[in-house]
């Protein structure tokens, strides 16, 4: 069952442009958790070189996101109802992760929410804090 759910989530994320884009990958999925990185770049840092919060909350949405649907049945997607972002420290390193967790799963709206953090020289360091809402949708 865990690799069907990993498999349906890898399918889909591969299906969002702006993930590939920003250069962002799956690197765990479990039932309820999701982890996607992303290098910090030229391209995704803002103008005082920390990471640009557009990629910070792209990563941490589509983590809590994909968390929410790794719980959801095979004839389910999800779609981001609404979000908020808690911006805590710059980002200044090499990559961020965004580590996405189901806090509530319901028929009708899934809560979820997700840490991202920045690496740097080996350590992490919580940069922000999302949470949101998903709305379970029909395939």
């Amino acid at each position: 069952m865990a690799s069907s759910i990993a498999s349906r989530v890898e399918a889909s994320f591969r299906k969002q442009g702006l993930m590939d884009t920003l250069g962002a990958r799956i690197t765990r999925i479990e039932p309820g958790c999701v982890e996607i990185t992303a290098p910090l770049t030229p391209a995704t840092q803002q103008q005082q070189g920390f990471a640009h919060a557009g990629l910070t909350f792209a990563i941490g949405d589509s983590a809590a996101g994909y968390s929410a649907l790794s719980v959801m049945p095979a004839e389910t997607e999800v779609l981001t109802s609404e979000m908020s972002i808690h911006l805590l420290a710059p980002g200044a390193g090499e990559e961020l992760i965004a580590r996405g967790r189901v806090i509530r799963a319901g028929r009708r709206l899934v809560v979820a929410g997700a840490d991202v953090f920045v690496r740097h020289k080996g350590e992490e360091t919580l940069i922000a804090t999302l949470i949101g809402t998903m709305v379970p949708v029909p395939v």
